[in-house]
């Protein structure tokens, strides 16, 4: 299952083992198109990886601490380290 993340549960998510998080928005054609992947990604490897997204248009301050110019973009968390 993939989990959208906000300003309050980021850290609680990324903090500990491994996480992929999808920063992307509702309008972008590539972002819909890697969703599916992503879903899959989270559902296969459960026992290994979290997978999460991240709204940059609801979540802008997440958005501007991780210098997101272009979206998607993928970033991997590993004990709350990029």
């Amino acid at each position: 299952m993939v989990k959208e993340l906000n300003i309050q549960n980021f850290h609680e998510e990324t903090d500990n083992g491994v996480c992929l998080i999808d920063f992307w928005a509702s309008w972008c054609g590539p972002c819909k198109m890697l969703s599916p992947v992503l879903s899959e990604i989270a559902d296969e490897y459960a026992d290994v990886i979290r997978v999460a997204k991240v709204n940059v248009d609801d979540e802008p301050e997440l958005a501007m601490k991780f210098k997101v110019s272009s979206i998607p973009m993928l970033v991997l968390f590993k004990n709350g380290k990029i």
